[in-house]
């Protein structure tokens, strides 16, 4: 019989990997500032990446709010994208 190796890992590692996730994902949306600010300054740019960024993060937030369990991480990670993305589409439009 063939014997199974598993990588184990304990469920310490897994919240941080987590909780790195999460953050690693607001800073993701975080650094749309710039283009915010240069989209302010007449420097546009492309309205297509961050409007598609919000609608993946509304999808997101919408499962992790839904689930049997409610995904508080998921939703969190989230939520600045929708925010960042639709004020990034929004002023890389007028």
């Amino acid at each position: 019989m063939a014997e199974k190796h598993a990588l184990s890992f304990d469920e310490n590692f897994f919240n941080k990997l987590g909780q790195f996730g999460s953050i690693l994902s607001v800073m993701m949306y975080v650094s749309y500032i710039p283009q915010i600010t240069n989209n302010l300054a007449g420097n546009k740019g492309s309205f297509i990446q961050p409007l598609v960024a919000m609608i993946n993060c509304i999808v997101w937030f919408v499962y992790g709010a839904f689930k049997k369990e409610r995904d508080v991480p998921i939703m969190i990670a989230n939520a600045p994208g929708i925010l960042f993305g639709l004020v990034t589409a929004i002023t890389a439009l007028i």
